[in-house]
């Protein structure tokens, strides 16, 4: 099963030529599933439908609570942002979860939940987009503790392993990051033990998402690193689930346009 989790940088930048380039990508990968986060849709269109329908995949999306700090932010009051499920198979139920934040940093960050009607297996798949603030590590902690819960809570019934994928906007040794493989979810309980898929698969390869060397990235700060991840839950029987392979996809121009200003990952797990 190929798992692509991709942030897709709202309506910035060419946006028009962007989207362009973002179909280009997802149709050479030949996806299964697809987390998607900075999601749009407004007057002229809608993001997640149009992909979904020039590739000939399922789909759900959940919007933003508010969008209002991001329409300000491109001067535009008609588009709303969210999350997004694109899938090779029918989405049998689906859940959001509104992320916990401070007023001073909420801008309807979100949890998107979609059960896959898989043959065989149906498959338990989340997307999350957390806070971006360089001061919200607290935030975010709590954040990914209330999705801990969330995927507790729709992870059963089903052989096949939870994958969460997402941009944590955080690099892979942070607090927030570390308390995936914790397992423990906003009230403490136990819950699920997330394993990263680029530790599972080659801790070597490159995997910077959030790249320098992107002219849509801001210049300057610290280096490019990695914030957006795939995790799966402990192997189904069989190995169902288990990661065998990961690497980035986006990370260059698609005729001279970069897609987003985040490269996208790709795992290849053990198939339904």
């Amino acid at each position: 099963m190929r798992v692509v989790t991709w942030n897709l940088w709202w309506r910035f930048g060419p946006w028009a030529e962007r989207q362009k380039a973002i179909l280009a990508v997802l149709r050479d990968l030949q996806p299964d599933v697809v987390g998607l986060q900075e999601v749009w849709a407004a007057a002229d269109g809608h993001l997640a439908e149009w992909l979904a329908g020039e590739l000939g995949l399922h789909w759900t999306w959940a919007p933003a609570h508010s969008s209002a700090r991001w329409q300000r932010r491109i001067g535009d009051s008609s588009a709303v942002i969210g999350n997004a499920v694109l899938s090779r198979w029918p989405v049998a139920a689906r859940e959001v979860l509104r992320l916990p934040a401070p007023e001073s940093l909420d801008d309807g960050r979100l949890a998107l939940y979609a059960r896959l009607d898989a043959p065989g297996h149906q498959v338990p798949f989340f997307t999350v987009h957390l806070t971006s603030a360089p001061e919200g590590s607290a935030v975010r902690r709590e954040q990914v503790a209330a999705l801990m819960g969330f995927v507790a809570r729709h992870r059963g019934g089903t052989a096949f392993p939870p994958v969460v994928t997402g941009d944590f906007n955080a690099g892979p040794g942070s607090e927030e990051v570390r308390l995936l493989a914790g397992g423990r979810g906003a009230s403490g309980a136990p819950g699920p033990v997330l394993a990263d898929a680029w530790e599972q698969a080659d801790p070597a390869a490159p995997s910077v998402t959030w790249d320098r060397a992107n002219p849509y990235v801001p210049a300057g700060g610290k280096p490019g690193e990695r914030i957006d991840y795939i995790h799966v839950g402990p192997p189904g029987p069989g190995g169902l689930g288990r990661v065998r392979a990961v690497r980035r996809a986006g990370d260059g121009p698609v005729d001279g346009v970069w897609p987003s200003d985040h490269a996208a990952v790709v795992a290849e797990l053990e198939g339904v």
